[in-house]
């Protein structure tokens, strides 16, 4: 190695995502950076808060990356985190990157088998949980994984230093793991290394979506997804405030917004409608909120002039992004829905800074309305355990990513569909195939095909429509009952058809857009 290659690889010049919390802890080591709130409030109080600044957050991420060491963690190794958001996951999360391993975060809703799974793929070599899903995480634990929960792993540091770790860390390596259903047999592990963040995705955030250290984000998106890891990546990188609500029921966040002084809020659009819902809502609540970013859905125009009189200073933000793009692709600011180009609700705003894009048609040339091609700084490194996937996602020098956009002459992109029929319910991705293997394992289902129908509160509501064996008769609700066994209540389906055919082509592929029109 040369001299230049040692510089960048060690503390001198290295770029990792557990130096900046480090320089955090020793610039402004009062700030607070995260502020968590229990779910144990009674009558509508929102619970027992903490308050980490950035110096105990980096103090106690040292203990967890010792401690962990303790355990065999090093270089590469995997740690698997399954556990509701508060500052322990945020400090885990620091302590594996400190160490050079990759974090990886599951589902709390997950039932066993969707757990057995990710365990499986991902091969972690320490699991923590929280208290009340040991025993369901117990059950499909890989051989040779270490599974501690979050208040074991507790009693461990307390005898831990918090010094900073010596470790050899290198901005290559992979920082998480972040899994994404798709449509096709199983999900993606996308390997996202330290460098996107520092070098593309935090800086697109500062530009695109106008996040500083000043801010104070509502932060309700669940560690597991990209959205959840991601977002509170770059917000701590940044040196921002994190507000941990612990729970999304709309009048203990209400509370929470206006004793925080909230600034900023991501959600879907069925969180701010239950928001706007609330007896409790108006200026003295959300006076505060500056900027209110959406995605997973349409604003519904009642919502967007609800908020406008109870915060006349909003704009809200629009964005689309994927994990192989370690997040952020596009964003669009409105006040009021006649800020929107055209006036087209599926508006998602135009490229951040470090993005190319293209649209191509299924010929692969340009074209108004296709394909989104993306290339970036922020790319994923690729698939998990999966090079064929990757060598395809990522065929011809772009990430191909499956969602079809049209693209006007000013720039502007506006979602079509999703070229593998994902569904987008409440903010969270549905893969149809995954709840039609679920559906069709059961004894009174012979065929079954699953779509997205467009409904207010939800964007998307995940729908059923199945035909019965001979002589079955099965019962919707009980069919619905059995799928909540096996799937995440997001997954399972909010309503069930029971039919005596499917629509098909002259090859017979089920034509799910006749089905959303047979139930619209």
């Amino acid at each position: 190695m040369n001299r230049l290659a040692e510089q960048y690889a060690a503390p001198l010049g290295r770029a990792t995502l557990g130096d900046q919390l480090r320089r955090h802890a020793r610039t402004k080591p009062d700030a607070v950076a995260v502020v968590g709130y229990s779910a144990d409030g009674q009558d509508g109080a929102a619970g027992a808060r903490t308050a980490t600044t950035y110096a105990q957050l980096d103090a106690r991420a040292n203990r967890y990356a010792h401690v962990l060491r303790g355990l065999g963690i090093g270089r590469g190794d995997v740690v698997a985190s399954m556990g509701r958001n508060s500052v322990d996951v945020i400090a885990a999360y620091y302590g594996v990157l400190k160490l050079g391993a990759a974090f990886t975060g599951i589902s709390p809703m997950y039932r066993a088998p969707e757990v057995g799974h990710q365990l499986g793929h991902a091969t972690p070599r320490v699991v923590l949980v929280d208290p009340d899903l040991r025993e369901l995480t117990a059950t499909v634990l890989p051989d040779g994984a270490r599974l501690l929960t979050y208040p074991e792993i507790d009693a461990l540091l307390a005898g831990a230093p918090d010094t900073e770790p010596e470790a050899d860390v290198d901005e290559h390596d992979v920082a998480m793991i972040v899994y994404t259903s798709g449509t096709e047999a199983a999900p993606k592990g996308v390997l996202i290394p330290h460098r996107n963040y520092l070098i593309s995705t935090a800086p697109a955030w500062s530009w695109g979506l106008r996040t500083g250290p000043d801010d104070t984000w509502l932060f309700v998106m669940p560690f597991h997804t990209i959205a959840g890891l991601g977002s509170m990546t770059t917000l701590t990188l940044m040196g921002a405030t994190l507000v941990l609500p612990a729970t999304t029921d709309p009048a203990r966040s209400l509370e929470i917004i206006a004793a925080e002084r909230v600034t900023v809020i991501a959600q879907t659009p069925t969180f701010y409608l239950a928001l706007a819902a609330q007896p409790a809502f108006g200026p003295d609540a959300v006076g505060t909120v500056r900027r209110c970013m959406t995605y997973g859905g349409q604003m519904a125009p009642h919502a967007v002039s609800s908020w406008a009189a109870a915060a006349p200073e909003v704009v809200w933000g629009t964005y689309w992004g994927q994990s192989e793009l370690s997040q952020l692709g596009t964003v669009g600011w409105f006040r009021t829905l006649d800020d929107v180009p055209d006036n087209d609700p599926s508006w998602i705003g135009k490229p951040v800074t470090h993005l190319e894009i293209k649209v191509v048609d299924a010929e692969g040339l340009e074209a108004e309305v296709g394909e989104l091609l993306c290339r970036s700084p922020s790319v994923m490194l690729g698939y998990h355990r999966d090079p064929e996937r990757t060598a395809e996602v990522l065929a011809g020098g772009w990430v191909r990513t499956g969602d079809m956009v049209r693209i006007d002459a000013a720039g502007n992109l506006f979602f079509q569909d999703r070229a593998k029929d994902m569904i987008k319910t409440g903010g969270m991705n549905v893969s149809s195939q995954e709840v039609e293997r679920v559906l069709h394992a059961h004894p009174a289902v012979l065929r079954a095909a699953v779509v997205g129908m467009a409904d207010e509160y939800w964007s998307e509501a995940v729908t059923a429509f199945v035909i019965p064996r001979a002589g079955q008769a099965p019962d919707p609700a009980e069919i619905i009952a059995f799928c909540r066994e096996q799937l995440a209540g997001y997954k399972t389906p909010k309503a069930v058809h029971v039919v005596a055919e499917l629509p098909v082509d002259p090859q017979g592929k089920i034509l799910k857009r006749e089905l959303r029109k047979s139930a619209g």
